[in-house]
């Protein structure tokens, strides 16, 4: 299928690189306007065919006076997140805040600043649908989605040395419930994708750190991550996109509340 998105807006966060990227270019070619984001302005010229904005996730300004440039809205992607390494006893306090400040916080300041505009829009679409008592009346709706990323690395499951990114991938569910239960009969959906290791440019990095840090190669390192794929194999970016796509789409109408693993296998 074609033009999935069409008729639909978009924003999505940390759209300048690896997954973030594959769901803005996902978003754009299933039909959808598409306004990506990142810190990093130019990283955005590989999305050409989105409206493209630098935004800085931490900032309460920034986010606010996006919301009120952008408007309304139908789908919410939060990308945007960090992958700290280490234990409790590598976790110090600044290492927590700032891995809770990007890969919660930022959600709840994207969500709350869009999520008015998106009930408008959900509004208006409901309004203009007229029930009939017949089987029409269990028929998909047009909704408003947003769909958070959290992690396989989560209340899901435990990981080796992601102490704090567990933690906040486990909040990311518990946010993403708490607004689709809240919303869930003003056409609001709030879903989380749960993905395992995905090759990426911030995969890349993890890997060069692990490989200075434990005197292994590179080459040796990214065997360890791969042999630990149930699957046999690393995912890709455009794996997670696609699922993105099925949950920005009306064809998940009866969606909502879910974490959607995208993982190889690694939670069985």
């Amino acid at each position: 299928m074609a033009g999935r998105l069409k008729g639909k807006v978009a924003v999505v966060t940390a759209a300048g690189a690896g997954i973030g990227q594959a769901i803005a270019q996902a978003f754009v070619a299933e039909g959808a306007t598409v306004w990506a984001t990142d810190i990093n302005r130019e990283a955005l010229d590989a999305i050409p065919r989105a409206r493209r904005a630098k935004l800085d996730v931490l900032s309460d300004k920034q986010v606010a006076r996006f919301a009120e440039k952008v408007g309304g809205i139908d789908i919410l992607a939060n990308v945007a997140g960090f992958v700290h390494h280490g234990t409790i006893l590598e976790c110090d306090d600044k290492a927590w805040d700032f891995s809770f400040d990007l890969n919660v916080k930022s959600m709840h300041r994207m969500s709350k600043a869009f999520l008015p505009g998106m009930l408008a829009r959900a509004a208006e679409a409901k309004s203009s649908e007229v029930g009939t008592g017949s089987r029409e009346d269990f028929a998909p709706r047009k909704t408003c989605s947003i769909i958070n990323l959290a992690s396989g690395a989560s209340s899901v499951r435990g990981a080796p040395n992601r102490y704090v990114y567990g933690a906040t991938k486990a909040a990311v569910i518990g946010l993403t419930k708490a607004i689709a239960v809240d919303f869930i009969a003003r056409g609001i959906r709030c879903n989380a994708i749960c993905p395992g290791t995905i090759q990426s440019p911030s995969l890349d990095q993890r890997i060069a750190a692990l490989a200075a840090s434990s005197g292994k190669s590179e080459a040796e390192v990214r065997a360890m991550f791969i042999a630990r794929q149930p699957i046999g194999r690393l995912g890709t970016a455009e794996e997670v996109a696609k699922l993105a796509v099925y949950l920005a789409s009306d064809e998940s109408a009866f969606t909502t509340g879910s974490t959607h693993m995208v993982d190889g296998g690694w939670a069985l």
